[in-house]
């Protein structure tokens, strides 16, 4: 049985960091889409954002946040990071690659540190909520607490 008080990894690395956050629980919801979890939350689609792993034509992965109203633009998430294309990887290539599942994947705590890209409608709102590591868990943050933890950029990646 899952508990309001249990950490998550990226839970833990906020805590250490001494970053201020807010937690959030859809784990008793039947909430599987991002828009389901943004409305199991009472929050609005566009200030909740889901974490996308992509891999470009030089085999360099990289992470992208979108709000959950929105889709990934491809073409846009190439030129952002200079690949000449990049692709989603394959669901099964996540946890290998990053330790987390499709549906509670985090940009903090991934295995290694991949570039960065957040929607720059992040920057409409006084903090974000993005997975906490597991499902059922978000974090709400603010991007200059987010700055702390991982190195990111703002562009306009989503259609």
């Amino acid at each position: 049985m899952k508990k309001a008080n249990e950490k998550t990894n990226v839970m833990r690395i906020l805590d250490q960091n001494k970053v201020n956050y807010k937690t959030h629980f859809y784990y008793e919801t039947d909430a599987v889409s991002g828009t389901e979890v943004a409305d199991a939350l009472n929050e609005n689609p566009d200030q909740v954002f889901k974490t996308l792993v992509t891999v470009g034509a030089t085999k360099n992965y990289y992470v992208f946040l979108v709000p959950v109203s929105k889709e990934l633009d491809l073409k846009k998430c190439a030129k952002a990071v200079n690949e000449k294309s990049i692709e989603m990887i394959k669901s099964k290539d996540l946890l290998p690659l990053t330790g987390y599942i499709h549906g509670g994947c985090s940009p903090i705590g991934m295995k290694k540190r991949f570039k960065t890209v957040i929607d720059s409608s992040a920057e409409n709102f006084d903090t974000i909520l993005f997975s906490g590591g597991k499902i059922g868990y978000q974090v709400e943050l603010t991007l200059n607490d987010l700055s702390k933890i991982i190195q990111y950029e703002l562009k306009d990646i989503s259609k």
